[in-house]
């Protein structure tokens, strides 16, 4: 169900394509993220007042970014925490408190709470701003949020950016609508799509260089480029950027089921899947069950609570992909509005911000099919494709994904 079609002579293309990067794709192990830099961005924290933007992602190896600096002797003022809290800890959309840092008693600062960007009064002092965080390659996801504005604070109180580049898991393409400027919000800022196939370090180049942040400002920004990583290559995440992202299948099922966030559907969210099944009580298709749950720490009052759901699960499809997952799978979203005894109620209005438009709900309520949709989208992606090449940091191989014809 859902799968791209593809010719026999594409697929031999595709044969051939992969045999040749066979090697750049067995190589994910060999990656090494910015942070693993430290002789290069060590010396330029020597005898400085630093911030750190940073959750359970920021490690070298199995240490913590903030143990192995203050080992070297930084300075360390502040931590700014993003959503899901410094400890990754945080469920979905809760509030992430100030306080100080458990382990090492560093004052914590919430930017997914009362502030979602660093003040002036926070920044007092501050010589330089570190920012190292896991991102995931999709629009909605809130890290490319905090960025921004962490860019934007800097920017306005003179203060340097170092931005530790991370590789991006969903960075080998790009699919989905732009974002519409009406529709601007913490789960999208910015005109891209919502598969941007961009690490945060070329984001960062781009919100500066297209003008993106507030009166058109720009942050002093150094980025600490990837090693041994390029666009087409693999990159399993060695922790989870979020609680429920436990996976290498649910971060690549992700740019689709994110989606249903905003319908009457479960995505799984309360279960040992999230973002692996979908379903729903009334749901009439699909053979697998799932009842959601509280889980602290993960998930609070998930759809459906306690309820039995019947839909898909959907981890094999991930796992047993032909190649790449290149494409978001409207397809699924398009059988369940189908499926819906009242279309009316299907979508609930944080769908449009999510999915950065209001054109995908009516396209899927007109009765228009995932390859029309997707057509759609075309000339938006060509156009990014184009915007973006001057920010790239790393190869690309090939930058759009297979498409329906």
């Amino acid at each position: 169900m859902g799968r791209v079609k593809i010719t026999t002579i594409g697929l031999y293309l595709v044969y051939i394509f992969f045999q040749f990067s066979a090697e750049k794709l067995n190589a994910a192990d060999l990656a090494k993220p910015g942070a693993y830099q430290t002789e290069v961005y060590i010396p330029k924290l020597k005898g400085k007042t630093i911030a750190i933007v940073a959750n359970q992602t920021s490690k070298i190896g199995k240490t913590h970014l903030v143990d192995s600096l203050l080992k070297r002797g930084i300075n360390i003022k502040t931590i700014f925490a993003p959503e899901h809290g410094f400890r990754g800890d945080a469920a979905n959309g809760e509030e992430v408190k100030d306080g100080k840092d458990v382990v090492t008693g560093i004052p914590l600062i919430s930017l997914y709470g009362q502030n979602i960007k660093p003040t002036s009064e926070h920044l007092n002092g501050v010589d330089i701003v570190l920012f190292d965080i896991q991102d995931v390659g999709v629009r909605y996801y809130t890290y490319l949020t905090t960025l921004h504005y962490v860019m934007e604070a800097c920017a306005e109180n003179d203060i340097q950016l170092i931005l530790l580049d991370r590789p991006n898991p969903n960075g080998h393409y790009t699919d989905g609508p732009i974002l519409d400027s009406t529709k601007r919000s913490m789960v999208g800022m910015h005109p891209i799509p919502l598969v941007h196939g961009m690490t945060l370090g070329e984001l960062a180049g781009m919100i500066n260089g297209e003008g993106w942040l507030k009166g058109k400002i720009k942050c002093q920004l150094t980025v600490i480029q990837n090693e041994f990583w390029d666009h087409n290559r693999r990159y399993i995440l060695p922790i989870p950027p979020s609680p429920n992202l436990q996976t290498a299948e649910s971060i690549i099922l992700y740019p689709s089921m994110g989606l249903f966030e905003g319908t009457i559907m479960s995505m799984g969210r309360g279960t040992d899947y999230p973002f692996e099944c979908f379903g729903a009580p009334w749901l009439k298709v699909g053979q697998y069950k799932f009842v959601p749950h509280n889980i602290p720490g993960r998930t609070i009052n998930p759809p459906y609570l306690n309820d039995t759901c019947k839909g898909f699960l959907v981890t094999d499809f991930a796992k047993n992909y032909l190649v790449d997952i290149r494409s978001i799978y409207i397809e699924w979203l398009e059988l369940l509005v189908q499926e819906c005894p009242d279309k009316s109620k299907f979508f609930n209005p944080f769908f449009d911000n999510l999915a950065g438009t209001a054109a995908l709900k009516q396209q899927l309520l007109s009765g228009m099919s995932a390859a029309q949709i997707r057509k759609s989208w075309i000339p938006g992606l060509a156009a990014f494709e184009i915007k973006r090449k001057p920010y790239l940091l790393y190869s690309c191989y090939s930058e759009i994904g297979f498409r329906e014809e």
